[in-house]
């Protein structure tokens, strides 16, 4: 069982660490070229026995130290995964074969992803338009929006990453990914937002004061779900509203929610759950009384007709 644990512990850690490692635009060394015109920074990368070199941008020291910053932090990722394996094959792991299913599921999601974040950045309220969200999951920067929206969308980006690792997307459920990926929201914002919360919250626009949870109690009931008997959709749903309601993070709920929901749904194949940009309004209006006490046969019917995404 420890050794179990352990292998599980790793995986995470692997799994972030290639998260962490998608999150760097650009893979090589700095390299400043100069000609008449002025100076320019590019990329330089050994790919089997040919050395290329790509184009950055006009040269700046503040460019050039931050990519000097990414490459040293790359290696020292890249390192760290040798090192991962290396354990994990000592404890004897082998990686299994996903099912067809599975793997079409992951290159669903894959494909989807920057719409997916859009949308739930929409969801959280961060002023962003899709050219502005695909600029930042694709170069981690861009101009017009503050620093806090930025990092909630590379924040998405980075537990996006983490969910579809193909070792990831064959652990459990449980409440220990659900820590892990409030904590990839969280990152930046607080020290341990994977943490259970310990203070009292308020919601807006709802008078419904989620008590203070008690992990043992989380732990039971997100277990009780996944026992349950319900078809795929109706577990995700459930898992989903569940962690919103209890508000188990300090902040992040609804991200942190919607992502585990998903790792639930692409493990099984099952498509994606993912609020559009159109149906956020009635989503939060339906959540609030979802959260004041409507059943939640009401925003399960409303989630699976507008909300989910098969094929």
């Amino acid at each position: 069982m420890e050794d179990f644990n352990q292998i599980q512990r790793l995986l995470q850690a692997k799994a972030d660490c290639q998260a962490r490692i998608n999150l760097i635009p650009y893979d090589g060394s700095p390299e400043v070229k100069e000609n008449s015109s002025g100076r320019y920074l590019y990329i330089r990368k050994r790919i089997g026995s040919r050395l290329t070199s790509k184009y950055v941008d006009v040269y700046s020291e503040e460019l050039y130290q931050l990519l000097v910053r990414n490459a040293k932090e790359l290696r020292e990722l890249k390192k760290t995964v040798r090192k991962i394996d290396k354990q994990l094959a000592d404890l004897g792991y082998v990686a299994s074969d996903l099912k067809p299913r599975v793997i079409q599921n992951l290159e669903f999601a894959r494909a989807n992803m920057k719409t997916n974040i859009y949308d739930q950045a929409v969801l959280e309220g961060v002023a962003t338009s899709f050219p502005q969200t695909e600029e930042i999951i694709d170069n981690g920067i861009v101009n017009g929006m503050t620093a806090s929206d930025v990092q909630k969308i590379l924040n998405l980006k980075h537990a996006w990453e983490f969910i579809l690792d193909n070792d990831v997307i064959q652990t459990k459920s449980d409440y220990y990914l659900l820590s892990h990926i409030g904590r990839l929201v969280n990152e930046g914002f607080f020290v341990d937002g994977g943490k259970i919360r310990g203070v009292p919250v308020s919601i807006g626009g709802s008078t419904f004061k989620p008590p203070i949870p008690i992990e043992s109690v989380v732990k039971e009931k997100i277990d009780s779900i996944l026992k349950s008997q319900k078809d795929i959709i109706d577990i995700a749903i459930e898992l989903c509203m569940y962690s919103m309601k209890t508000q188990i993070f300090i902040d992040g709920n609804k991200r942190a929610s919607v992502i585990y929901a998903n790792h639930y749904l692409i493990s099984h194949g099952q498509g994606l759950l993912v609020i559009p940009e159109n149906h956020v309004s009635e989503f939060k209006r339906k959540l609030v009384d979802y959260y004041e006490g409507e059943d939640i046969a009401v925003i399960s019917s409303f989630l699976k007709h507008n909300c989910w995404k098969n094929f």
